[in-house]
């Protein structure tokens, strides 16, 4: 399944030690990823294959409860290469995977 979506980015610092960054997968897509056939995995997770520019990786996206929607981890190094900071919309490509 391929999906590209356009999302802002958005800091999680619920905790003193670490802060996590995020995408959100809409609603639409997330609901699609909800229903497609896969294995369980730990925490409702989907393995995934991310594009955000000429940044590319593998990674898993969570079901955020409070939204009924994906989240997508942004790592640092994609941030960095991609110019990316909180707010900033950016166009995200996502294949799913098992």
């Amino acid at each position: 399944m391929n999906i590209e979506f356009d999302a802002e980015l958005w800091l999680w610092d619920a905790r003193n030690d670490s802060s996590w960054y995020f995408v959100t997968v809409p609603p639409g897509p997330s609901e699609d990823i909800r229903e497609f056939p896969r294995p369980s995995r730990g925490f409702g997770s989907v393995k995934v294959r991310v594009e955000i520019g000429g940044s590319r990786w593998e990674t898993s996206i969570f079901p955020d409860t409070s939204s009924g929607c994906f989240v997508l981890p942004i790592k640092k190094s994609v941030r960095q290469a991609e110019g990316l900071d909180v707010g900033n919309p950016t166009r995200v490509r996502l294949s799913t995977w098992d």
